[in-house]
């Protein structure tokens, strides 16, 4: 691998931003409820098999009144409040998202946790070549730009546990916050660029 490192100039309106602590909470919690199943579920009396008899007589034996055998107050009878299936999914506006995009983006460069390279080739897809060039760049945790898919470099990373490859199109804020370091080569940059140009 022949990647250098480069130091190109980064426009302030993007990686300069004023950080949005608020709009990144706002960001990784949308990210992470749109992931959730919401498939928890449970079944009321309604739903419990049987228990379409009333048990016994309304008066006269004594014993409390029962309209059915799958009342929850009985062994093997429905459940009271439990889940229900749920959409935990929601979206912020667009314009929010992309401030978000940009606290994060201004974070990391602010930190001096973005590297440039001038290209990012593999001769194979190897985790070895890719932990290599990770301890060359002296890095331990990076989530990789990629300006289109490379086969190579994303099965190479695929075996490491705090690495991980994005396209351009999928950069997001929880990604840009758990890994520490954002390694980019400077097309991917300069995509970035034109896509969060305002």
């Amino acid at each position: 691998m022949d990647a250098q490192v480069i130091h190109p100039e980064l426009k302030e309106e993007i990686f300069g931003v004023e950080l949005r602590p608020h709009l990144l909470h706002q960001a990784v919690t949308m990210q992470l409820n749109n992931r959730r199943a919401g498939t928890a579920s449970t079944k009321s009396k309604g739903f419990v098999r049987g228990g379409g008899k009333k048990p016994w007589r309304q008066k006269g034996t004594g014993r409390a009144r029962a309209g059915s055998i799958r009342s929850p107050l009985w062994v093997g009878g429905g459940t009271i409040f439990g889940p229900q299936p749920k959409d935990y999914s929601y979206r912020m506006p667009k314009k929010a998202r992309r401030e978000a995009l940009l606290s994060a983006l201004s974070l990391k460069h602010k930190e001096g946790k973005i590297i440039v390279l001038n290209t990012l080739e593999l001769a194979q897809a190897k985790t070895k070549l890719m932990r290599e060039m990770l301890h060359e760049l002296q890095v331990k945790s990076a989530l990789i730009i990629l300006p289109q898919a490379d086969e190579k470099v994303a099965l190479s990373a695929r075996n490491l546990p705090n690495v991980k490859t994005l396209r351009v199109e999928g950069l997001n804020v929880y990604d840009l916050l758990r890994y520490e370091h954002l390694i980019m080569t400077e097309r991917a940059l300069r995509l970035i660029e034109e896509r969060l140009a305002a």
